[in-house]
């Protein structure tokens, strides 16, 4: 209810109540003009075509709903064909969001993607490889809810986010096994080897690689061929924004591997996000060449046009008050930008890059139960009898808990991926 002007306004309102649907009405009123708007664009020049996108803008958690509106982007760069990039586009979003439980509030629902999205990129790997297929994907998969942004990765893809100060900022991590060398320690001691390719003479060549397979990636979906020690564990980042919004850069590493972060950001500052995705490309491509698929997602979250509103100009005025008041404007308006920009553009809210699913999945004091009594695997959201479920913290060293019995709970083929990815047993090798 709002503030009344007086004491005496205040006594003689204090009993008169404001109807539920008027105060409803008025905060979805106030939170959809809070919300930034969201604009983006997309290009690609490609070479062996195994890159794929994902731009999806009127995703609700509320179907129905506009208010709860969000919007998700990705990048799928595919490698020993295209299967797995076009599998991850098509399937991906369902398996994150049905790993979120239903009724969440806005804040709660924030607060449950990054396990979720850990839980989704599990499931599709394990759905996908269960197909047979060879190939892999990275994917960097991006979700805008109003200010906040959460960002999950595996593979060398990579988000940067372009902030009103100028500072770029990575959003992503990436696990190639060149650069990487806690990448390169949990594969070997999950029971891969790292090295380059050897030629005849005994030369080596090349990036590092593991092996078996070659993949020069640590992590990403699919690769049924390499080993499961290459995880589909994404990192994952959520960050909130100021009010001064920024941009996003997603892309495949035919840009990165031609441009830095700044570089990038800086060739496409001041165009709007389809020209500055185009513009990306460009650059990209002047630089290195056509050597790869060159795929890049521009994604600008703009403050509403109320977020800087210019002082009443008085009434009647002369030419010469009409440049002060345009000055005036204009000097305030440059000085809440610099104060925006330092005092910090972006919130941490989460950062985890773990490839240990105990860690990624935490504790479930609940015990994950479901309203119909049954235990439900915290991967793939089969639902289990009691006595089926096993704890992902059932005999692992890195669990934080006890209690063994304590959930999230995985079904046994769940856990056999689980063991198989920490290198427990060898893949394909399950415990029944």
């Amino acid at each position: 209810m709002t503030r009344m002007g007086s004491r005496e306004e205040r006594h003689k309102h204090q009993h008169d109540l404001v109807p539920l649907a008027a105060l409803l009405s008025r905060e979805l009123r106030n939170e959809k003009m809070e919300k930034p708007a969201v604009r983006y664009g997309c290009a690609t020049q490609s070479r062996k075509g195994e890159d794929y996108v994902l731009t999806k803008t009127d995703c609700q958690r509320v179907l129905g709903n506009p208010s709860t509106s969000f919007s998700v982007f990705a990048v799928f760069d595919g490698h020993n064909g295209n299967a797995a990039a076009i599998f991850s586009r098509d399937n991906l979003l369902n398996h994150i969001l049905s790993a979120i439980p239903r009724g969440l509030g806005r804040e709660e629902w924030l607060q449950a993607l990054p396990r979720a999205l850990v839980a989704g990129f599990v499931k599709t790997d394990k759905e996908f490889q269960s197909r047979g297929q060879t190939s892999g994907t990275t994917a960097t998969f991006v979700i805008v809810d109003g200010w906040t942004v959460t960002v999950a990765s595996v593979g060398d893809s990579r988000c940067v986010l372009d902030t009103q100060g100028g500072a770029v900022t990575a959003l992503t991590v990436d696990h190639r096994l060149e650069e990487n060398v806690e990448e390169r320690e949990r594969v070997t001691a999950s029971g891969g080897e790292v090295g380059r390719l050897s030629i005849f003479g005994g030369s080596e060549i090349g990036p590092l690689r593991c092996w078996p397979g070659g993949l020069c990636l640590s992590r990403s979906i699919g690769d049924m061929d390499v080993g499961e020690f290459i995880v589909p564990i994404p990192h994952v980042k959520q960050v909130k924004l100021s009010n001064a919004g920024g941009r996003m850069i997603i892309a495949s590493d035919g840009i990165w591997d031609a441009l830095s972060s700044e570089v990038a950001a800086k060739s496409c500052r001041g165009l709007p996000a389809e020209l500055a995705a185009r513009q990306v490309v460009k650059e990209a491509l002047r630089t290195r060449g056509l050597k790869d698929d060159t795929t890049c997602i521009v994604v600008d979250i703009i403050p509403p046009d109320n977020t800087v509103q210019p002082p009443a100009p008085p009434k009647k005025y002369n030419k010469f008050q009409a440049f002060l008041f345009r000055k005036i404007f204009r000097d305030s308006s440059s000085r809440l930008s610099k104060k925006l920009s330092a005092v910090g553009i972006v919130e941490e809210l989460f950062e985890e890059g773990s490839a240990m699913l105990a860690e990624r999945l935490g504790n479930d004091d609940s015990s994950g139960q479901t309203t119909v009594g049954l235990f439900i695997c915290a991967v793939c959201q089969t639902d289990l009898a009691p006595s089926e479920g096993i704890s992902v913290h059932a005999g692992s060293i890195f669990s934080t808990s006890s209690k063994p019995w304590q959930g999230p709970f995985l079904c046994s083929d769940c856990r056999n991926k689980k063991d198989a990815m920490e290198g427990k047993r060898p893949s394909g090798v399950k415990v029944v």
